[in-house]
């Protein structure tokens, strides 16, 4: 449905070289995918999304929707934004104020080129698009006397009344409260179901990623560095960078040994320790580190037998924290200390002398 290959738009910065942008960025999407582009501001996520927009145009690659090309450098196609028949959502939401809300839904279709409704077709659609997203009845009420998550229900109107190939959403729940947030959170995902429209999805939150994605392409200074879905992306980063990006996760460092079973090799910690890990993107020799996510770390009382298929590091409890849904520890191992998130039942004590277990399946070896 979506094609995008060596995508490249650089914006320069004078006297230090080239500052911001995408570059080289490839992927594609198969029809009714939710696919999100994730990192930290300044990756680049947002300019991608404009480039397929139309908003910016690209230095270099290409831009497929369908049979549709949007962008070619190599054959000098650029089709303008209003020709593209994208609906996108921003951070702002854009909703005009001196419009009403069926006014504010209905503009695209009054001003989209090669396509002439008729009164009632528009009211219509309007119509449909506000029962979609759970405005039915706002048609006639000012703009200016909406909630924020009302807003944002219309300039989600807004984008599908002209029936898209393509949604496009830019950080659109940013402005919203918690709640509301996880809210709107789960009424997006449910619409992009209910439509079965490909959509591209910008945010730095991993939370929403991670829930509302069927795919997830992580950013790293303007390049996709991941892409995978999200149960990959969370348990088998391609690097440092991911691993530590998306979500909480502890740091061992230590040294690469011998291979002790098919994709399993011994890993030795500072003062001699031996655990076991898999590979990541990880050599095989040299200085390394692994990756272990909290919640995969079980503590038990000191001195209780070893999980099989399990790495076990003894430590001290120093830190408690009581979150309601669970409990958060710090434990110090000798050197470093490993957080680890258990059960909200579980009740150990700072001070209190424990045994770390953790499974080597999920004891990841990563370099940068």
């Amino acid at each position: 449905m979506l094609n995008v290959r060596g995508l490249t738009k650089v914006y320069a910065n004078k006297g230090d070289g080239p500052s911001g942008g995408v570059q080289e960025a490839s992927f594609d999407l198969q029809p009714a995918t939710f696919f999100t582009l994730l990192g930290p501001s300044g990756c680049g996520k947002t300019t991608t999304l404009r480039c397929i927009a139309g908003l910016e145009t690209p230095d270099a690659g290409s831009i497929r929707v369908a049979d549709t090309t949007f962008f070619d450098s190599a054959q000098g196609v650029s089709v303008p934004m209003n020709l593209r028949r994208i609906g996108m959502v921003f951070q702002s939401y854009a909703i005009w104020p001196h419009m009403t809300v069926f006014e504010n839904v209905a503009f695209p279709l009054r001003v989209t080129k090669g396509e002439k409704l008729t009164g009632a077709e528009i009211g219509r659609r309007v119509e449909e698009a506000l029962e979609r997203v759970s405005l039915q009845g706002f048609g006639g009420r000012s703009a200016t006397r909406l909630s924020g998550g009302q807003q944002q229900r219309v300039a989600l109107a807004r984008a599908i009344v002209l029936r898209p190939r393509l949604l496009l959403l830019d950080e659109p729940l940013s402005n919203l409260d918690a709640a509301l947030r996880d809210e709107m959170r789960n009424e997006l995902r449910r619409l992009q179901q209910q439509i079965g429209i490909t959509t591209v999805y910008v945010t730095h939150d991993q939370t929403e990623a991670l829930e509302m994605s069927d795919q997830i392409a992580v950013m790293e200074r303007g390049r996709i560095v991941q892409i995978g879905a999200p149960r990959d992306i969370y348990f088998r980063p391609a690097n440092a960078f991911v691993a530590g990006f998306v979500g909480t996760t502890n740091w061992l460092d230590g040294a690469m040994g011998e291979a002790c079973g098919p994709g399993i090799r011994q890993f030795r910690l500072g003062d001699g320790r031996s655990l076991q890990c898999i590979l990541g993107n990880q050599q095989t020799t040299g200085g390394a580190r692994i990756s272990v996510r909290p919640e995969k770390v079980v503590l038990r009382r000191d001195g209780a037998p070893a999980a099989a298929a399990h790495n076990r590091l003894d430590g001290t409890v120093v830190f408690a924290g009581f979150l309601g849904t669970m409990n958060r520890y710090q434990v110090d191992i000798g050197g470093s200390t490993m957080q680890v998130y258990d059960a909200a039942d579980a009740a150990f004590t700072v001070g209190e002398r424990v045994a770390l277990d953790f499974p080597v399946a999920d004891t990841v070896a990563l370099d940068g």
